[in-house]
């Protein structure tokens, strides 16, 4: 079962932090491999909601339904889901001096004959959590200026 874990810090407080990322349409901005993701419900984000998720990892597209699993002061827990594989993102945020420290720990589970390429997905994980860290470190950055 593939998965990745980045630790870092950015220059948002915590409350803007998750108020931003809990709605996960935003991984348009901040997740590389995300194409599109539009939400399917209306009102408020709340534990729940659900996006449609289109994505393309090393040239591979896929399509996830993505919802909102678990929100509290402190982590945001996505799991999306399709025929072939169950992700689970979970996002900690904490205090760090003015901003925030993040965790994000991605896992992916995958179905059926899927689960023969679980090794060489392990490695393309890998490269797509350095550049999520740096691309979600910076999109936070944007909203500290």
């Amino acid at each position: 079962m593939p998965s990745i874990e980045r630790t870092f810090t950015v220059d948002v407080a915590p409350s803007a932090v998750l108020e931003y990322l809990q709605d996960f349409s935003h991984a348009e901005a901040w997740d590389p491999g995300t194409e599109t993701c539009t939400r399917q419900d209306e009102g408020p984000v709340v534990v729940g909601s659900t996006w449609h998720n289109v994505s393309k990892i090393a040239g591979i597209g896929t399509e996830l339904t993505y919802r909102l699993a678990e929100r509290s002061a402190d982590h945001l827990v996505f799991v999306g889901e399709n025929d072939t594989a169950t992700s689970t993102d979970t996002i900690t945020v904490r205090p760090a001096g003015t901003g925030s420290e993040l965790t994000y720990h991605a896992n992916i589970e995958m179905h059926g004959l899927a689960k023969l390429a679980s090794p060489a997905i392990k490695l393309v994980f890998e490269k797509i959590g350095n550049d999520t860290e740096r691309q979600l470190a910076a999109v936070l950055n944007e909203l500290a200026a």
